[in-house]
């Protein structure tokens, strides 16, 4: 009780020992609440980049993907040569996992696209229209006419709009897809564009064509699918979902959407260095600047020092009483800096800012800075932590000076 009655004592020494020369302590936290709020909106902006692209790449392949071991690891000689042939049953085994939300086949094959005069290299792939295009979300935007039904009366197909702008096919257009069957014959069917899209990814939609998965298995004479794409009710549930459909079903491989995500891997790779690198510069700035504060206190009350331990305060007391005065320091500056970068994450909810498109991609995205708990909380703790060693360390080397030459200091 007596020593918690102490340690209260120097908490409010210290307290008040960071009032004293009040204008000091104000840039001290002013400068340590703009570094926390820099590192926060970096870690919070890269939280938010992460968070964003791993929708983009589970929206694109499925949280999960089935397929025989030789789809993801051999190249085929002919379509569908490693494609599943009763897809409809592995569907319903699939489906019985209640974190499955839908099951899309998917067959993948490449051609040629041509409206009579030119002919272009093309992506196809078939799709069931009706829940494919709803699990894409804000990753596709219609730029032209509508997106593909099911049970449509005429092959129609859906194409990227810099396929469409070089074909210069427009909704209502009659192309032609040209591919090798699984057999290994050339077979042609004709089109009807229903619609233009885009991905934001200029590259992709040079090539991309979407077509209902009758149409692609009747242009490739066969019923086999390259794939299955499982989505799932959350992103959490992939791991526990990807454990138990391998158990489920042994003779096939179920990737995750982390497997396939290589840009995912490499921007979050990209983006833990440069801003690892950027919060490790700014938290030396802080504890430099707190450690300055409190050199230049200790130098001012050098004799003050010396009187407390000429009466008898051990030097422990004291390095703790200046830890104390930086945590005041550092603490405010980390919560003020916290709350600053609160305000500013919220506000671009209220007042978006759209960011130009980054490196291979034609469209740009909304500045978008996450609000995580354990950031906030553990950049808070680091702070005061360093302030408090920084102030320790300083106040350290000065308690070996003589009490004598402690009292003559002028």
């Amino acid at each position: 009780m007596k020593a918690s009655f102490l340690e209260l004592t120097w908490v409010r020494f210290a307290f008040y020992n960071a009032l004293r020369n009040r204008r000091r302590s104000m840039v001290t936290i002013l400068v340590a609440a703009l570094g926390t709020a820099a590192i926060l909106l970096a870690g919070g902006f890269a939280y938010s980049s992460y968070e964003g692209l791993a929708q983009a790449a589970a929206r694109s392949s499925g949280h999960l993907i089935v397929g025989l071991p030789a789809h993801f690891v051999s190249d085929e000689d002919v379509p569908l040569q490693h494609g599943i042939a009763n897809a409809a049953q592995l569907q319903a085994t699939i489906l019985a996992d209640p974190a499955v939300r839908y099951v899309l086949p998917r067959v993948d094959f490449t051609g040629l696209i041509s409206n009579g005069d030119k002919s272009t290299i093309m992506m196809a792939v078939g799709i069931d229209p009706d829940a494919e295009f709803a699990v894409k979300g804000p990753f596709l935007s219609v730029k032209e006419g509508a997106i593909l039904e099911s049970n449509a009366s005429q092959a129609e197909i859906v194409l990227g709009d810099a396929l469409a702008r070089s074909l210069k096919a427009k909704t209502g257009s009659n192309l032609t897809l040209m591919t090798s069957t699984t057999d290994g014959a050339l077979n042609a069917i004709d089109v009807i564009v229903k619609g233009v899209v885009s991905t934001g990814i200029p590259d992709m939609d040079k090539r991309l064509v979407y077509t209902d998965i009758k149409t692609a298995q009747k242009l490739l004479n066969s019923n086999k699918v390259s794939s299955l794409g499982v989505f799932l009710n959350a992103m959490e549930a992939t791991a526990g979902a990807q454990q138990r459909l391998a158990a489920v079903l042994p003779a096939m491989t179920v990737q995750s959407w982390l497997d396939q995500a290589f840009f995912y891997k490499s921007v979050r790779d990209l983006y833990d260095r440069i801003f690892g690198a950027l919060g490790l510069i700014i938290s030396v700035i802080v504890v430099f600047v707190v450690a300055n504060a409190m050199a230049m206190a200790i130098i001012e009350r050098t004799r003050e020092i010396g009187s407390l331990r000429a009466m008898g305060t051990l030097p422990g007391q004291l390095i703790r009483s200046f830890s104390f005065e930086g945590m005041f320091l550092g603490g405010g500056g980390a919560l003020a800096g916290a709350l600053l970068a609160l305000t500013v994450a919220l506000l671009l909810t209220v007042f978006p800012v759209q960011m130009p498109p980054p490196p291979g991609r034609s469209t740009g995205y909304p500045l978008m800075v996450s609000i995580d708990a354990s950031l906030y909380l553990g950049t808070i703790f680091m702070m005061i932590f360093l302030s408090m060693l920084s102030a320790a360390w300083i106040a350290r080397r000065t308690m070996r000076q003589p009490i004598v030459e402690a009292l003559a200091h002028t």
